[in-house]
């Protein structure tokens, strides 16, 4: 009994090298193209270039951000605030080529930063930043959708 005939073998080593091509030309597609975004998560320091609309002073604000792939939750925070503070994700956003955006509802008090009275009025905010060099941000921070602030972020270090 011949159990190798060569239709067979020949049949079997083309479904063989085959498979090697393909993976080989999807290994070479992904390295060259499919690269992870760069780290962005972690507490940045926010530095508004003027005063928030509604507020007597605005403060420097800490934006601590935590990040899955592209997908962004972040929370805007007095900078006096613990970093273990749990609190609560209220921006969601995205990352790609380099710019993020962020939007979400945060209470006025955090951003004038004043105790927070009994009834704390949320303000709809939308953040778009670029990443430049060392991780610093630049962008803007549009309050309720009409008035836009220039901002810059800069990374905390961990304590």
């Amino acid at each position: 009994m011949n159990h190798f005939k060569f239709k067979s073998l020949a049949f079997y080593g083309v479904a063989i090298i085959s498979v090697l091509l393909l993976f080989k030309t999807v290994t070479v597609y992904g390295e060259n193209n499919l690269k992870a975004p760069p780290p962005v998560n972690g507490q940045y320091r926010l530095t508004l270039a003027e005063n928030l609309p509604n507020c007597e002073k605005s403060d420097t604000l800490t934006l601590n951000i935590q990040q899955s792939g592209i997908y962004l939750n972040a929370s805007v925070l007095p900078v006096n605030t613990k970093a273990d503070t749990d609190e609560k994700h209220s921006l969601a956003g995205i990352f790609r080529n380099q710019q993020l955006n962020l939007s979400g509802k945060v209470g006025r008090s955090i951003l004038c930063n004043i105790p927070p009275p009994q009834n704390d009025p949320l303000n709809s905010i939308a953040i778009q930043m670029q990443l430049v060099d060392k991780g610093n941000m630049t962008g803007q921070l549009t309050v309720n959708g009409i008035q836009t602030l220039k901002l810059t972020a800069v990374p905390q270090k961990a304590h």
